[in-house]
């Protein structure tokens, strides 16, 4: 069983950033993947950005490229999104989910809700223009 808590959502203005963090419990957290999604209000959650349990390997979806940043701190069991450049369009529910059964990214199913077996409950992220 794993924990996933996040925190760090709030309000900023368009170009502003915001750090989220998801802390996770439970399991070793070094064993696996994590990824971020979101999902702002009528929409379906979306793949936001996914990293390795190294750090080593991450990917994001286009729209956050060169603005997000993932990263994870696995003596501290911590898994981080740094935002910056922010848009009225990110904003969302963002969530972190945790793949306990595969630690690389290998594959191409690291975009997909279905990929993940553990999710945390969510921090709203909201960005004024």
């Amino acid at each position: 069983q794993v924990q996933l808590v996040e925190s760090g959502g709030g309000l900023v203005q368009a170009g502003g950033s915001l750090r989220l963090s998801c802390a996770a419990s439970g399991r070793t957290f070094s064993n696996y993947a994590m990824g971020w999604f979101r999902q702002a209000p009528g929409k379906e959650r979306e793949f936001v950005a996914a990293i390795s349990w190294s750090g080593g390997t991450t990917y994001y979806r286009d729209s956050v490229k060169g603005r997000f940043t993932i990263s994870r701190d696995n003596a501290k069991n911590t898994l981080d999104l740094q935002m910056n450049s922010l848009r009225p369009e990110d904003t969302a529910v963002y969530y972190c989910a945790a793949n306990t059964r595969q630690s690389t990214l290998y594959g191409t199913r690291w975009n997909s809700e279905n990929w993940y077996d553990y999710w945390g409950q969510g921090t709203q992220v909201t960005v004024s223009s």
